[in-house]
């Protein structure tokens, strides 16, 4: 008789444990504080309760996430302020950038003189003449002299100021490119940032409900070791705590993951340690209307701005090719000094100083279709860099839509997922009513904590997945 009542004062006592140090969310926590009906007749030894996840063996090794340094506090704004001072995909467009700059000053060298020196020294057989090869003078004669050569171009009929044209076009295009590159890597480094956030925020809730569930273990082990549960209870506590486990695992390795990825965008050899803090805490909706959107991104886009600059360039492209067609004007002008020449027969055949100066006007004429080809070729092109301007304004357009669409339903599930937490912790709460009092058994309960368990995650996941939709949005409309 006093052994029975040693049991019953035992079991009410346990049963009134409070929480443990009062959770956050107090429906995580199996609170069993009603006294359950006792067993008939208790036997006098208490059985084996079966075991917890036991750790590995002490011979085997264990495989450890990397330890944490000391963190870097950091903000979204601050991230992306590093991003674009370290991230090398910034400096290869902004080099590509400078490279297309120098174009300009290759076509312009048209414009100026070109001058060269020569020097010359010949030995050869005096007063021969050359009787095959090419169409030239055919006198050789012995001589060393040294002279200059100017040639400057007057007019090609416009074919170097649209050269001209087309590099500085494609130059801009290029700086385009390397402001859409930012953009792109301030999306990367958002889009990392939250989800770094949201794998926080999901270790959280595992390591609560972790230790939410090793109490809940623990209490139905001692229950059942003075025959107040049964050992179908401690299994199902033991795998509900071997599954709060695995879920443990599994979030801590997807925020070293997302930790990894951030300190990539960030332009870091190797992985960061962060503290990651949000200064905006406030969920504004999404605009009401997409067809504004879409034109704020055909204005603001710097990839269709980009796109117009190549078309342009495409177009003086194509008139300078047509060009080659007309004549080229250019003056030529020669000097020099002959210091050593010898006589051939009796007669000097070369003064000391030489000098002239003339025009000349290359007039194509045939070159084998040469000069049509090219400029149809030009054409072409021209025509097909205007469809790809065209194709990328729908595109964009498309994607506008669809990220608009997509923070919708993002903003609208944070709401939905906050009814699916409710919704459950209710539900948990009957069960674990029902529980207490012998309605149900262990597997409604585990049910119950499952469910609760994802719906504390899904919501812990959807206020940092609409940020990142948000971003996104941002992005697809240039929007500062």
């Amino acid at each position: 008789m006093r052994s029975r009542i040693r049991g019953l004062a035992l079991a009410c006592t346990l049963l009134y444990v409070p929480a443990i140090a009062q959770e956050q969310s107090s429906s995580l926590l199996l609170r069993l504080s009603e006294p359950l009906n006792p067993p008939q007749n208790p036997p006098t030894e208490k059985p084996s309760p079966p075991q917890s996840p036991a750790p590995p063996p002490a011979g085997q090794a264990q495989a450890t996430l990397p330890m944490p340094s000391t963190p870097m506090r950091l903000t979204l704004q601050a991230a992306e302020t590093v991003a674009l001072k370290n991230n090398p995909q910034i400096s290869v467009y902004r080099l590509l950038a400078l490279a297309s700059a120098q174009l300009i000053r290759e076509e312009k060298a048209a414009y100026y003189p070109n001058l060269y020196g020569s020097l010359t020294a010949v030995g050869a057989n005096q007063g021969s003449r050359i009787a095959a090869g090419a169409l030239n003078s055919p006198h050789l004669y012995e001589k060393a002299a040294g002279g200059l050569t100017l040639s400057q171009l007057i007019t090609d009929f416009g074919r170097t100021g649209n050269l001209v044209a087309a590099s500085a076009l494609r130059a801009k295009a290029a700086d385009m490119n390397s402001v859409a590159t930012a953009d792109q890597i301030k999306l990367a480094v958002d889009q990392a940032f939250y989800n770094a956030l949201q794998a926080f925020a999901e270790r959280a809730v595992a390591e609560q409900t972790t230790a939410a569930r090793q109490a809940v273990s623990d209490q139905v082990t001692t229950l059942f070791q003075n025959k107040l549960r049964s050992e179908l209870d401690v299994s199902f506590a033991n795998a509900n705590l071997a599954q709060a486990k695995l879920l443990l695992l599994d979030v801590q390795n997807n925020y070293q993951a997302a930790l990894s990825r951030l300190s990539l965008v960030l332009g870091f050899p190797n992985q960061q340690n962060f503290e990651l803090v949000e200064t905006d805490t406030t969920l504004t909706p999404p605009p009401d209307s997409v067809n504004e959107l879409v034109d704020e991104a055909y204005s603001n886009r710097p990839e269709i701005m980009a796109q117009d600059y190549e078309y342009r360039a495409a177009q003086h492209f194509q008139k300078a090719e047509r060009d080659l067609l007309l004549p080229s004007v250019e003056a030529l002008g020669v000097v020099g000094k002959v210091p050593f020449a010898p006589t051939a027969d009796g007669v000097q055949p070369f003064t000391s100083w030489y000098g002239a100066a003339g025009v000349n006007i290359n007039i194509p004429i045939f070159n084998g279709f040469l000069y049509p080809a090219r400029s149809k070729h030009a054409a072409l092109q021209t025509r097909a860099t205007q469809e790809q301007l065209r194709d990328l304004k729908d595109r964009i357009a498309d994607q506008v839509r669809t990220s608009w669409l997509n923070a919708i339903a993002a903003f609208n599930r944070i709401n939905v997922t906050q009814q699916f937490v409710d919704q459950s912790n209710l539900a948990f709460d009957l069960s674990q009513a029902r529980y207490k009092i012998g309605l149900s058994s262990i597997v409604e309960l585990s049910a119950a904590q499952l469910q609760q368990t994802q719906a504390q995650i899904q919501l812990a996941a959807a206020k940092y997945q609409y940020r990142t939709a948000q971003a996104v949005l941002r992005f697809e409309i240039a929007a500062p």
